[in-house]
C-alpha cells in the first residue's frame, strides 16, 4: 500500500506539472524573457530566492521532469559561476538520490525477483565496480539523467556510493552549463552549449576510469610475473596436473582442438571417481540393494530368503567393475586421443615450467603456455585422540582394505552423516554388518531439507543402521572402541572396522603452490574464469571448489581449458546456475537448485508444491512408494527455483528438471509434455499438475461455471 501511495503521488505531481503548463516555465525562451523580473526578485530577497530555487531544482530532478538543464542555465545567470555551481551540484544530487530511492522502494524487489537470474551478473558488477559505472554514466550526456537514477535504483549499489559518485560525475557538466548561463543572452539553444567536441571530451573522461583500470590490470599482471623469466618458446600449449574427472576432460578438450597437451598423474588414471569414489561405491550399493530385495521378496509376492554374503566375492565384483571401466580412462586411450600422458609427480617450478618426477625414475621438465591444476581432494581425518592407532579407513583405502576380508566385518563404526557416510552405512548394513553411524549434527544430510533428511533417516534405520545423531566422537580406546558423547554422557561403540567419512578437502600441498605464492583458502583461489593470481594458471574440480561433484569437475574443466587455450581472444565465466546432485541411498535423495532452507536464508519468496510417490501407479506396481517430488516456485509463477526428489531412481528423474531450469522452462511446459505411462517420470508431470491446481484462476472458473449453467438452460 505504501508503494502504491508513493507511486500515485509521483504520477499525480508529474501529471499536474504538464496539465498546468509547467514545461512552458522551464524553457529557454521563458527564462530569457523573465531576466529582469528574476534580477529584481533576487535583489530584494536573495536568501528566499536561493532557497526556492534549490527546492524547485530538487523537485524537478526527483520527479524526473524535463527542464533541469534550463534551470542550470538560470542558476549561472542568477547566482554566478561559483554559487550557481554549488547550488546545482547539491540540488541535482539530492533530487537524483530521491528518484533513486523511489525506484528502489517501488520497483527493485519486483524486478530482482522476476529477472534475478538475468541480473545476477549485473548485480555482481555493480557491487564490485558500481561507483565507476555510475561515474562514467554521469559524465556522458548521451545517457539520460533520469534514466540513470531509476535504473541504478534497481541495483544493489549503496545509497552513499550513489550520492558521491553522482555528485562527482555530474560536476563537470554542471560547471559547463552554469558557466554558459552566466552568458545567457548569447545562448540560443542547448545545442550551443553541448557541441560534438564537448560530448567527445566527456565520453573520453567517462572512459578514463576503465582505461585506468585496464592499465592497472596490465601492471598487476606484469608485477605478478616480475620475478620470473618467460620462455621465448614452449614445449606445450597446456600441462594438466591430475587425471581425475577435471584433468581428463581438460586434457581431452585440449587435444581435440589440436593443442599440444601433457597430462600428469602420479597414481591411478581416473582419479577418485573411478578408483575410490563413485564407481566402487555404486557397485557396492547395487549388491547391497539386491541383498535387501532378497530379504524383502515378500513385497513382490515371493518367498523371502536371507542372502548368503561371501563378502570376498562381493568386493571382487567391485574390483572387476573398476577394471571394466578402467580402459575408458587409461593411458593408452588418452595417448591414442592425442594426449601426452606422464605418470609421475608434477611440481610447478614457475608460471611456465612444470617438472615431473617420473614414477619409473628420472625427471622431465616442460615449458608450457598454460597450466591447469586438477589435483582433486582427499579425505578429512578429524584430530580425535587415539585415531592414529585406530586402524581407521577412509574412502581412499577403504576398497583395498575391505577386499582383504572374506567375511564382512561384523561391527562397523562410520563417522559422518553426509552423503558418503550415509551411502556406506546403508550398504554395509544391508550386506550383514552391524553398523553404527555417528553424526555430530541434529540430522544426517544437513544440506538437504528436513523432510528429505527424515526419509533418509528412516531408510537407514530400516536397513539396520544404529544412527547416533547429536553425538560427538571424542576419542578411540584400545584401537577398537570409539567413545562418543551426547548430553555430557559417554558411550562406547566397539568396532571391527572404523570408517571416517566426515568430508573431503582440496589437495593444496606437494606440487609447488607454496613456492609460487598461489592463494589458497580451503581451495585454490580462482577468479570467475577459474584463473589463479597467475592469469595462465587455472584450477578446476575439487581442488577449486565450490562443489565436490564429479559432474561439476567435468563442467569446470571446459571453462578452465577453453580459457587457458583461447583466453587471449575470449574468456568464459564458469556457470554454476544449475547444479544437480544425488545421494545414492535407497531411496535416493536428489536436488537441483534451491532447497527451502536456502531460499529462506536468501530472502527469496517461494511456494512449495509436493507430490507424494505413493500416489504414482508405477511406484505402486514396483512397491517403491517411499518419497516425493517437491518443487519450489515464486508465488503464483511456474518458474522453477529448485527441486528435491526423494525416491527410487530420483537421480534419473531429476534430469528433466535440470534441463527445464537450464533452458528456463516452467512447470507449464512440463505439464504440457506427454510422459509415457506407466513410468516413474510421470511424477514430474503430476507435480506440475499439483502446482497448476493450486494456482488455478478461480475468478475465471466462476465465470466459466456461469457460462455452462447458462448453456444448460
Amino acid at each position: 500500500m505504501k508503494k502504491i501511495i508513493l507511486l500515485a503521488l509521483i504520477v499525480g505531481a508529474i501529471t499536474a506539472f504538464f496539465l498546468f503548463g509547467g514545461s512552458e516555465y522551464l524553457s529557454l525562451d521563458f527564462i530569457k524573457s523573465q531576466q529582469e523580473a528574476f534580477d529584481a526578485f533576487y535583489a530584494e530577497r536573495p536568501a528566499l530566492t536561493i532557497g526556492l530555487f534549490f527546492l524547485v531544482y530538487v523537485a524537478v530532478t526527483a520527479l524526473s521532469l524535463p527542464g533541469a538543464a534550463i534551470m542550470t542555465l538560470a542558476a549561472g545567470y542568477l547566482f554566478g559561476l561559483v554559487v550557481g555551481t554549488i547550488l546545482v551540484s547539491f540540488a541535482s544530487t539530492i533530487g537524483a538520490t530521491l528518484a533513486f530511492l523511489s525506484a528502489r522502494f517501488i520497483l527493485r524487489d519486483w524486478v530482482q525477483q522476476k529477472f534475478g537470474d538475468r541480473l545476477r551478473a549485473i548485480n555482481r558488477g555493480v557491487e564490485k565496480d558500481g561507483a565507476m559505472y555510475l561515474f562514467s554514466l554521469r559524465l556522458v550526456p548521451a545517457f539520460p539523467f533520469f534514466a540513470v537514477n531509476l535504473l541504478m535504483g534497481l541495483t544493489p549499489i549503496k545509497v552513499f556510493t550513489f550520492f558521491w559518485a553522482s555528485q562527482l560525475g555530474m560536476l563537470l557538466g554542471t560547471i559547463v552549463y552554469v558557466n554558459a548561463g552566466t552568458q545567457l543572452a548569447n545562448v540560443e539553444s542547448l545545442g550551443d552549449i553541448v557541441s560534438p567536441e564537448l560530448i567527445g571530451s566527456f565520453v573520453a573522461l567517462g572512459l578514463a576510469p576503465w582505461i585506468g583500470k585496464g592499465i592497472m590490470s596490465v601492471i598487476k599482471r606484469r608485477k605478478v610475473y616480475a620475478d620470473y623469466n618467460k620462455p621465448k618458446s614452449f614445449d606445450r600449449n597446456m600441462v594438466v596436473i591430475g587425471a581425475g574427472s577435471a584433468g581428463l576432460v581438460s586434457s581431452l578438450i585440449g587435444a581435440t582442438v589440436k593443442a599440444k597437451v601433457t597430462l600428469v598423474e602420479a597414481h591411478e588414471m581416473g582419479g577418485d571417481c573411478l578408483n575410490t569414489g563413485c564407481v566402487p561405491s555404486k557397485a557396492l550399493i547395487k549388491s547391497a540393494h539386491v541383498a535387501h530385495q532378497m530379504r524383502h521378496a515378500d513385497d513382490y509376492g515371493l518367498k523371502p530368503v536371507e542372502p548368503a554374503v561371501p563378502f570376498g566375492e562381493t568386493m571382487r565384483r567391485v574390483k572387476n567393475i573398476i577394471a571394466t571401466i578402467e580402459p575408458h580412462d587409461s593411458v593408452e586411450r588418452y595417448t591414442g586421443l592425442g594426449v601426452d600422458v606422464l605418470k609421475g609427480y608434477a611440481t610447478i617450478i614457475d608460471p611456465w615450467t612444470v617438472e615431473v618426477a617420473l614414477n619409473g625414475g628420472g625427471t622431465q621438465r616442460l615449458t608450457t603456455r598454460s597450466i591447469i591444476i586438477a589435483a582433486g581432494a582427499e579425505p578429512v581425518v578429524p584430530p580425535i585422540p587415539g585415531i592414529e592407532d585406530s586402524g581407521y579407513m577412509t574412502s581412499e583405502d577403504l576398497w583395498d582394505r575391505l577386499s582383504e576380508f572374506e567375511t564382512i566385518p561384523q561391527r562397523i563404526a562410520v563417522l559422518g552423516g553426509g552423503p558418503i557416510g550415509c551411502e556406506l552405512s546403508q550398504a554395509l548394513a544391508r550386506l550383514g554388518a552391524k553398523v553404527t553411524q555417528v553424526e555430530r549434527g541434529k540430522r544426517v544430510l544437513s544440506r538437504e531439507d528436513e523432510d528429505a533428511a527424515e526419509v533418509a533417516t528412516r531408510a537407514l534405520e530400516a536397513s539396520g543402521v544404529n544412527l547416533l545423531t547429536e553425538h560427538d566422537a571424542i576419542r578411540v580406546e584400545g584401537g577398537n572402541t570409539l567413545i562418543v558423547e551426547a548430553g555430557g554422557l559417554e558411550r562406547e561403540v566397539p568396532y571391527d572396522a572404523l570408517i571416517v567419512a566426515v568430508g573431503r578437502k582440496a589437495r593444496l600441498t606437494g606440487y609447488g603452490l607454496e613456492k609460487l605464492g598461489i592463494d589458497t583458502d580451503r581451495t585454490v583461489v580462482t577468479d570467475d574464469f577459474l584463473a589463479t593470481k597467475f592469469p595462465n594458471i587455472f584450477a578446476c574440480g575439487d581442488v577449486a571448489g565450490p562443489y565436490q561433484f564429479t559432474h561439476v569437475a567435468s563442467h569446470q574443466a571446459w571453462f578452465a581449458s577453453v580459457n587457458a587455450l583461447f583466453g587471449t581472444f575470449k574468456k568464459f565465466r564458469a556457470d554454476y546456475r544449475v547444479i544437480p546432485h544425488v545421494t545414492y541411498l535407497d531411496p535416493e535423495v536428489a536436488r537441483v537448485g534451491l532447497s527451502e532452507t536456502e531460499a529462506s536464508e536468501q530472502g527469496i519468496k517461494f511456494e512449495v508444491t509436493k507430490y507424494e510417490l505413493d500416489d504414482l501407479d508405477r511406484a505402486i506396481t514396483e512397491s517403491e512408494t517411499q518419497g516425493f517430488v517437491k518443487v519450489l516456485t515464486p508465488p503464483g509463477k511456474d518458474k522453477i527455483l529448485g527441486v528435491t526428489i526423494v525416491g527410487a531412481r530420483a537421480g534419473e528423474l531429476l534430469a528433466e528438471y535440470a534441463l527445464a531450469m537450464k533452458h528456463k522452462l516452467g512447470l507449464n511446459k512440463i505439464l504440457g509434455t506427454v510422459h509415457a505411462y506407466p513410468t516413474l517420470a510421470e511424477a514430474n508431470k503430476f507435480a506440475a499438475g499439483e502446482w497448476k491446481k493450486a494456482n488455478k484462476p478461480e475468478g475465471l472458473l466462476k465465470i466459466v461455471e456461469r457460462y455452462f449453467s447458462w448453456r444448460r438452460g
